[in-house]
Parts: C-alpha cells; sequence; structure tokens
C-alpha cells in the first residue's frame, strides 16, 4: 500500500526538481548582459555628398578585435589616411565639425609615436589605385562596438584624408585636409 502512494510522490517530485532547474536556467540567461550587434556599415561620402564607399565594423565574438574594412571609391589616386575621429557629425565641404582624432586615452598621434596614438589612428594607410578605388582590412585590438565603453567606435565618425599619415607627427600624421567622411551612429541597434 505505501509503493502505490509514493511512486506518483516521487515523480511529482522529479519534475518539480527539473521545473525548477530549467526555470533557473532560463532566469540566468535573462540576467546575462544584453549582446550588442557585431556588425555594422557606416556609408563614407566626399564633401560634394558622392558616394565614396563604406566602413564596415565587425567585432569578434570575444570581442578582442574589431575589423574595419574600408572599400573605398571616387577618390584621388595615392596614400590616404583613414582615421576615427571624435565627433559623428560630417559637415561638408572641410568636414571640421568632425573635431580631431578620437583620443580618449589623451596620447599622441600615431602608431610609431614612443608617447602612445591616438585611438582613432589606424596603423596603415590606403592606397587608392588608378581606378580610383582601393580597399582596406584593419584589424586592432583597442577599438570596440561595445556601447558605452570608452573606446567604443559608436557616436563618432570615420575620416579619410588627401595624403598619408606619417604615423608619428602629432597631432594628425600630416595627413592633409579631409576629403571623404562618415557618421558611426551612436548606436549599433540590432
Amino acid at each position: 500500500m505505501r509503493n502505490k502512494f509514493w511512486a506518483p510522490a516521487l515523480s511529482a517530485s522529479i519534475f518539480c526538481i527539473a521545473f525548477t532547474l530549467s526555470a533557473g536556467a532560463a532566469q540566468a540567461q535573462s540576467a546575462a548582459p544584453a549582446s550588442y550587434k557585431h556588425t555594422l556599415v557606416v556609408p563614407i561620402k566626399t564633401s560634394t555628398g558622392a558616394d565614396a564607399g563604406s566602413a564596415t565594423f565587425n567585432e569578434s565574438k570575444n570581442g578582442k578585435q574589431l575589423t574595419i574594412a574600408v572599400k573605398l571609391k571616387g577618390l584621388p589616386s595615392g596614400e590616404h589616411a583613414v582615421h576615427i575621429h571624435q565627433n559623428p557629425v560630417c559637415d561638408a565641404p572641410a568636414f571640421t565639425t568632425a573635431g580631431g582624432h578620437f583620443n580618449p586615452d589623451s596620447k599622441q598621434h600615431g602608431m610609431l609615436n614612443p608617447m602612445g596614438h591616438h585611438a582613432g589612428d589606424m596603423p596603415r594607410n590606403i592606397s587608392i589605385g588608378e581606378y580610383n578605388t582601393g580597399e582596406i582590412v584593419y584589424k586592432v585590438d583597442y577599438l570596440t562596438l561595445e556601447p558605452g565603453a570608452p573606446n567604443s567606435v559608436l557616436g563618432h565618425s570615420i575620416m579619410v584624408h588627401e595624403k598619408a599619415d606619417d604615423m608619428m607627427t602629432d597631432p594628425t600624421g600630416n595627413a592633409g585636409s579631409r576629403i571623404a567622411c562618415g557618421v558611426i551612429p551612436a548606436s549599433a541597434a540590432q
């Protein structure tokens, strides 16, 4: 007689434990930090508003490397500096409203500068060929797409300059005028 009541009670107890464990796992998942979009495409325009290409920002799943693929067109042949600038504004014709280079750590300019480099400095120049197009891929560990992070590119701009960056001279690397700009939105909405 005892076994008749015991078996249903045991089954009910096992069900309750399993339900509690799965509910706890679901609650733990919802308590995890919200993820953010790991890819963002930013259009780049010339000072006349013409399409100059794009920059695709793609963060690794672990958040330790940001890849920036820049594809440009319609720009003068030669070597050109690419930087992340402080403000998310690209007012033509000179793009000066974009401010200086993104520099949250107050460092000097240039990847070869012994005083450090701006967070907005890229490690190489882009080469625009005879057909006025060029592509480059940067892989950096000092920038992120994480909202609110001090080194996040969100809420800034990407700038192409008329000349090459010498990677040393503070504050701009002697890169010359700003010839193309793209606004990086403050949010990488999912």
